[in-house]
């Protein structure tokens, strides 16, 4: 007899999310000696085991779909004129559905093996480009968080180059309420002091090493800062500038003028607002300064055959080698949102962007005559899209403009109006009607502008002029070419990514789609309240469901990147010591095998790094964390650590050791990079960490997007509460923020991803999630363990959800990881994380998405280079002249007439069977690593070497 749940769907979300079927999952848990899927839980200690506490059922993906329209549906689209760095936008609808939309855009992972990268290397040095060209500076990165966090870099990049011994850096008041925030968050652990003044007044200041300034400034206003910057240069003071990219169409450059570095959000050119992101933040910078700059740097290089071909240059994962030396922890940046702009610009083109920013100053002159005509005359004569008004009545302009569903900014009696893509004469009238008294005619006041810009501020230099910005200004030009880009990488759109550490995931469609939503995208962070109400019920579930799945007791959505997770974290950390008057406490205990994030975020925070050893078995030394507990009892602040460890595997004693360090005072920071291993089956609030950061990019299914954009969210316990992360636009005119990115909840715009994920899957979906990742990587560890030695696992021989194993053996072939690494291009694969955390080791990890098919064709793909390998010692190829040692094989590299190598081009460029069948042909030879940094070139170069 038939019940209601015989009615209910068949098949639920986590069926689909878990790649491997019933009748597979019993064949590989017989391979590695187990019966059931339950039975993964054994590798985990005993002691840590937990199930996760209710989180309501699992969601059909219709169902969570509706309940997030529901949500949505409670924010409300107003015309944004706020401004403060957030501006409305159209995205082009062929780069949106051909980008944005694009698997084979948002599921690539960063472009550490370039080969397979090219398309969107080639995207971000547009970006790159476009920066340096609008700038007029020589140099410029892949992007950076968001301009707040940039004018923070621009900051401690000048300290770093800086002869003075002045910890005083200078300030213009005029610079967004978030971005200064920030520059306070930021200063405070390093000993800058911050000398906040009128950017008039910073010539007059006794000393510093470095200024930054407000172009145009932050209040709208237009000026010349040349002065400024000449005399506080003569003076030896690095000067960066915040500024605007749509405004330097028109005005001087930041390099004409003479700043050292310029740094901004590019989101205004075709990225939606999505309540304060993800957007790109940029930083371009003179070419003395390359050295010392964070982020990543794209550069020109050349393939073993003298082709042109990109690679990440000079800073690549800098922190995995310089640690706590490293110039910034910064390791996911915003490439997805860089490409975006790069799309919009080169889609527009220099003189369509040169219109729009026309229209956008032409908008804003109407709008000052009409007030100066109703006797309210803008605070400033010049300007580029920002007025500010001083009114008795700001309030009531305010509301009554907000009735007529326009949203403007007061502050201190003062009504601010910025203009943007999307403004229209309609909204200019209702502006005036906001204001009240007789309102002009709006084609009168148009008809009379003099939209003759001062000749002081004129740009005179051409920009964009690169042929890739001139060429693809019809839809079908512009489809072809991001479709030729996408063709060049490997993304999860092709085959798996077995980065461990990195969790390359199914980015599922269903949590895609509500990206371009309007009633998601269009939102500005700093809307009233009401307006934002579908956005604030989505963080607060979104944190309930983060802080019961990890154990905490509070969560914070507000960090936009893992590392900026763990710098505050630790800024947590310290306000609760220094709460206690213990503020002496500034020891940071890092194993060895940590993240290179850990130790550089450590030292933002004002720490000092103390390493700890690590044992045969992968753990954290115990014996030497005694001795550096005891050694350093006094001033111990923090025990910063990764669970599972870096390398894939469980300690059986997590618990012990974090009662060491409880024990003497200290608290414990978990690096929540592997947290996809314990979700489900182990809660880290509940066996001893007081803080850790969740990355969103890895464990919730936020997708890798070419290197970003993350989240990462921390989760803390309720004596660190008080200290999570504030916002001086949340926060009732308080100035104590702790406030780490620009905007209050982060990347907003993708927290909805995580959300359904978590609702979809529901508490039996995610702990299947988990198990079914450890049987995927000790299936791969026991299928490669004989050709591949296995590094490090339990004393049962089990790792946890990524394993590590030997390439060093090969050694005597000649052969290396990278000449591994390479070839499995040919089959069709991007390679595991190689030579990290172990030099000449490969560190694979599955995740529960892929299907026991695909990992058995990358396993078979390493087996066969083993077997290549064979032939090699066999003698029957040279060391010199082998498959391994040239790849990747490029049709071009095949199509010769005369074709001199000892192997077929067959066996180059088929090696199995299958791989016919799958056949992705790297578009590019091996990359000339050293030559791109001996010869750094990050501007797009000659349209010929493309070819």
């Amino acid at each position: 007899m038939n019940n209601r749940n015989d009615f209910l769907p068949t098949a639920g979300f986590a069926n689909r999310h878990c790649g491997i079927s019933s009748e597979d999952q019993r064949e590989m848990l017989q391979t590695i000696g187990f019966e059931k899927l339950d039975d993964m839980e054994k590798i985990l200690p005993p002691e840590i085991v937990g199930r996760l506490p209710d989180i309501g059922p699992a969601l059909t993906e219709d169902e969570a779909t509706a309940e997030l329209s529901s949500m949505a549906r409670k924010n409300k689209v107003a015309v944004s004129m706020l401004g403060l760095g957030y501006y409305g936008t159209s995205m082009p609808a062929v780069v949106r559905r051909n980008l944005l939309e694009s698997a084979a855009w948002y599921t690539a992972y960063t472009p550490y093996q370039a080969e397979i990268a090219q398309g969107r290397l080639e995207m971000l040095l547009n970006f790159q480009t476009l920066v340096i060209d609008l700038t007029g500076l020589p140099m410029a990165g892949a992007s950076l968080l968001d301009e707040a966090t940039a004018a923070a870099e621009a900051m401690t990049l000048l300290r770093r180059q800086s002869r003075s011994d002045s910890n005083v850096f200078l300030v213009d008041e005029t610079l967004f309420p978030q971005t200064l925030a920030v520059l306070k968050t930021r200063a405070a652990p390093l000993g800058i002091q911050l000398n906040i003044l009128p950017a008039e007044k910073c010539t007059e200041a006794p000393e510093a090493f470095g200024a930054i300034l407000g172009y145009p400034a932050g209040d709208g206003r237009l000026y010349d800062p040349s002065a400024i910057v000449e005399t506080l240069k003569s003076r030896n003071i690095g000067v960066a500038c915040c500024t605007d990219l749509l405004a330097l169409a028109l005005i001087k450059s930041p390099g004409e003028i003479g700043f050292d570095v310029a740094v901004g959000n590019a989101q205004r050119l075709g990225v939606p607002m999505g309540c304060g992101g993800p957007h790109p933040g940029f930083m371009a910078f003179s070419s003395t300064l390359r050295r010392h700059v964070p982020g990543r740097l794209v550069g020109v290089s050349k393939d073993t055959h003298g082709r042109a071909g990109f690679r990440l240059s000079a800073q690549t994962r800098e922190q995995h080698i310089r640690r706590e030396k490293a110039t910034s922890n910064i390791c996911t940046a915003q490439a997805l949102p860089a490409m975006l702009v790069a799309a919009y610009v080169v889609y527009r083109g220099p003189d369509r962007l040169k219109a729009v920013a026309k229209r956008v100053w032409r908008l804003a002159l109407a709008l000052a005559a009409g007030l100066r005509k109703m006797g309210r005359a803008p605070l400033h004569d010049n300007f580029f899209d920002t007025l500010r008004v001083s009114a008795t009545d700001a309030v009531a302009v305010v509301d009554k403009a907000l009735q007529n569903g326009i949203c403007l900014l007061h502050r201190d009696g003062v009504v601010g109006i910025s203009i943007d893509e999307c403004t229209t004469p309609t909204h200019i009238e209702a502006v005036w009607h906001a204001f009240g008294g007789n309102a002009p005619d709006f084609d009168a006041i148009a008809s009379e502008i003099d939209d003759t810009l001062p000749a002081k501020f004129v740009r005179t230099d051409a920009f964009c002029t690169h042929e890739t910005f001139n060429i693809y200004h019809t839809e079908h030009e512009m489809l072809r070419y991001l479709r030729r880009l996408g063709q060049k990488d490997i993304a999860l759109d092709r085959s798996m990514i077995p980065l461990g550490s990195c969790t390359m995931k199914l980015n599922a469609a269903v949590q895609m789609e509500p990206l371009s939503w309007p009633l998601l995208a269009n939102v500005h962070p700093f809307a009233p309240a009401s307006h934002q109400a579908g956005y604030a019920q989505l963080a607060a579930k979104l944190e309930s469901l983060l802080a019961k799945i990890s154990g905490f007791d509070s969560v914070s959505l507000q960090p936009n990147a893992g590392a900026q997770g763990e710098y505050a974290g630790l800024l947590a950390i310290r306000r609760y010591l220094d709460s206690l008057d213990q503020g002496h406490r500034d020891v940071c205990l890092i194993p060895l095998s940590a993240h290179g994030t850990n130790p550089a975020s450590a030292v933002m925070a004002g720490m000092r790094v103390v390493p700890v050893e690590i044992d045969n078995a992968g753990q954290v030394s115990e014996d030497d964390l005694r001795q550096k507990i005891a050694l350093h009892r006094n001033n111990l602040a923090a025990l910063m650590l990764t669970y599972p460890s870096t390398y894939g595997v469980f300690g059986r004693r997590m618990p012990a050791l974090c009662e060491l360090v409880h024990e003497a005072g200290g608290q414990v920071y978990m690096d929540g990079a592997n947290f996809n291993a314990l979700v489900g089956v182990s809660l880290p609030g509940q066996f001893g960490a007081d803080v850790m950061h969740i990355n969103l990019h890895k464990t919730f299914c936020i997708p890798h997007g070419g290197g970003g954009p993350g989240m990462g969210p921390i989760g803390v316990q309720a004596h660190l509460r008080e200290f999570l992360p504030k916002h001086p636009m949340q926060n009732g005119g308080e100035d104590d923020y702790d406030t780490v990115s620009a905007a209050p909840w982060g990347s907003a715009l993708i927290l909805h991803i995580s959300w359904m994920y978590i609702r979809m899957m529901g508490a039996d979906g995610l702990r299947r999630a988990t198990l079914s990742a450890l049987l995927a990587a000790n299936y791969i560890a026991k299928q490669l363990g004989s050709a591949y030695p296995v590094e490090f696992h339990d004393e049962n021989g089990y790792v946890a959800h990524e394993c590590i194993v030997d390439a060093r053996v090969f050694k005597s072939a000649g052969v290396s990881v990278e000449d591994i690494a390479k070839r499995l291009m040919d089959y069709g694969f991007h390679a595991p994380t190689v030579s990290w955390p172990v030099a000449g080791a490969m560190m694979i990890e599955p995740t529960e998405s892929e299907t026991k098919n695909e990992i058995d064709r990358l396993c078979d793909a390493l087996l066969s280079i083993v077997g290549e390998i064979k032939r090699i010692t066999d003698g029957e190829w040279p060391r010199d002249d082998n498959p391994l040692i040239n790849a990747p094989h490029t049709a071009e590299d095949l199509l010769v007439e005369n074709w001199t190598h000892p192997y077929s081009r067959e066996t180059a460029a088929y090696p199995l069977s299958w791989v016919r069948r799958h056949k992705y042909w790297p578009p590019i030879g091996r990359i000339d690593a050293a030559w791109g940094d001996r010869n750094l070139v990050c501007a797009c170069p000659p349209i010929e070497s493309y070819s």
